[in-house]
């Protein structure tokens, strides 16, 4: 019974061997499968998902616009992050302050709140009134408070000898941060920037309180044309799961690489 015992520890850089992981994971998800089809059997609700065919092109649609939204947010804002984060270490005390009062803001503030007062409040006075592009800038906004620490975390890991040790050698203050700080810090954010593009993904399901036309918001609709509140709300589930796997199985991958 050898395929049952991982011939190394967990902790270790080693892949496992292909025939034992197969073996494993097919043990793995037999008795997932097993837990979770009893568990469905023995329901007193009834699930009927013939219904929710006529509505398949819905969820897809919502599907490619919450990786899209997400996508977008995520990019604006690294580069709201990267403005922050320079903010927060540099000596004006002015600039500091405000990225220091920007992050507590946004990281003690629901979310929910924050799309409600800039949607309604902030984009109303700016005549902004395009839903998709607020409801990306408030993502972007939101998440660059958090990203922001991350990059700062991954920075101030980096020793501070190493910093001077290059500019004993010569180099200037942006082939030190290009060439021996960032390299150094990438393998320290790697890992919690791939967590908060997921938990971003999660987050956009909140942008259904100002009608975008994303996954939740789709699943919404069509729970009320069809009454299949349990049902729709189950492939919503696998659809979110499908989004955020593939970015926790790129990120280690990612991980080992650079190690």
């Amino acid at each position: 019974m050898s395929f049952f015992v991982l011939n190394h520890k967990f902790n270790e850089n080693k892949s496992l061997k292909f025939t034992n992981f197969i073996i494993n994971a097919f043990i793995l998800i037999t008795i997932l499968f097993t837990f979770f089809y009893f568990i469905f059997l023995s329901a007193t609700y009834n699930f009927d998902f013939s219904s929710l065919l006529a509505y398949k092109y819905k969820m897809i649609s919502g599907f490619f616009t919450t990786l899209l939204i997400s996508i977008l947010s995520l990019i604006i804002g690294v580069l709201f992050a990267l403005i922050l984060c320079y903010m927060s270490l540099c000596r004006i005390i002015i600039f500091n302050m405000f990225s220091r009062v920007y992050i507590e803001f946004i990281r003690g503030t629901p979310l929910l709140v924050q799309i409600l007062l800039i949607y309604y409040i902030f984009a109303d006075s700016l005549g902004l009134d395009n839903r998709y592009i607020c409801g990306i800038l408030i993502l972007a906004l939101f998440s660059s408070a958090y990203i922001c620490e991350i990059f700062r975390a991954g920075i101030l890991s980096v020793h501070k000898i190493q910093y001077e040790s290059a500019k004993a050698l010569g180099l200037s203050e942006f082939d030190i941060y290009k060439s021996v700080i960032f390299p150094q810090a990438l393998k320290n954010i790697l890992a919690p920037l791939s967590g908060q593009l997921s938990n971003l993904i999660k987050d956009s399901s909140l942008l259904s309180v100002i009608a975008i036309s994303e996954l939740t918001q789709n699943a919404q609709e069509i729970n009320a044309f069809t009454f299949s509140t349990l049902e729709i709300y189950i492939p919503l589930a696998l659809c979110y799961l499908i989004l955020t796997l593939p970015i926790s199985i790129f990120s280690r991958i990612l991980e080992k690489k650079l190690s």
